[in-house]
C-alpha cells in the first residue's frame, strides 16, 4: 500500500500519464495521416478524453507539491478516465453492433468549445462510424481502446483513493523517490 502512495505523489505517474496520452495521440494520428483510417467521431470524442488527461497530467507535473491540489488532480483524472471508458466502449459497440446510434460527421460540440474548427488537422471528424483498423494480433483499434482505457481507469481510480490515506510514516519518503 506504501508504493501505492509514495507512488500516486509522485512525478512519475504523471509522466507515465503524459506519456502514455501522447502516445495514444500520436498512434491516432499515425492511422490518421499515414495509413489513411480516418476518424469518426467517436474516435474524436476519445481524442478529446485523452487529450484532457495530458492537459491535466501537465498542469499536475506544475502544481504537484500541495497535497491536497494533488488529491484533486487525482479524482478529475478518474472522473476523466470514466469518460474516456465510456466513449471507449461506445467505439467498441458501435464495430461490434452492440448499439446503433447517431453517429454524424459533426462532433457535437459548443461553439464555445469547437476544437473541430479550432484544430481540425486532430479534431475534425472525416468518416461515420462502425469500422476501426486492426492494430495487432487481429485486434482491432476498439479493442485496444478498451483494454487501455479500462486499465487506466482501474489505477486511476485505485491512486485517487490511496492519495485520500494518512501517511503510515512520519519518514519523508516522497523526497526520495522523487530524487530517483
Amino acid at each position: 500500500m506504501r508504493i501505492l502512495k509514495l507512488f500516486s505523489q509522485s512525478k512519475w505517474y504523471w509522466v507515465l500519464i503524459l506519456v502514455g496520452g501522447l502516445a495514444l495521440e500520436a498512434g491516432a494520428l499515425y492511422y490518421q495521416y499515414v495509413l489513411d483510417e480516418w476518424p469518426c467521431v467517436l474516435c474524436i470524442h476519445v481524442r478529446i478524453w485523452v487529450m484532457g488527461f495530458i492537459l491535466l497530467a501537465i498542469l499536475a507535473l506544475l502544481i504537484r507539491h500541495s497535497g491536497w491540489r494533488t488529491r484533486v488532480f487525482h479524482l478529475i483524472n478518474s472522473l476523466l478516465m470514466l469518460g474516456f471508458v465510456e466513449r471507449s466502449w461506445q467505439v467498441l459497440a458501435v464495430e461490434r453492433g452492440w448499439v446503433f446510434g447517431d453517429c454524424t460527421m459533426d462532433a457535437g460540440l459548443p461553439a464555445w468549445f469547437a476544437l473541430d474548427k479550432w484544430f481540425p488537422l486532430i479534431f475534425e471528424v472525416q468518416t461515420s462510424c462502425g469500422y476501426t483498423p486492426f492494430i495487432i494480433f487481429k485486434i482491432t483499434m476498439a479493442e485496444m481502446l478498451m483494454v487501455i482505457s479500462i486499465s487506466l481507469l482501474l489505477l486511476s481510480f485505485s491512486l485517487a483513493i490511496v492519495s485520500w490515506l494518512k501517511p503510515d510514516s512520519p519518514h519523508n519518503y516522497l523526497q526520495r523517490l522523487d530524487k530517483t
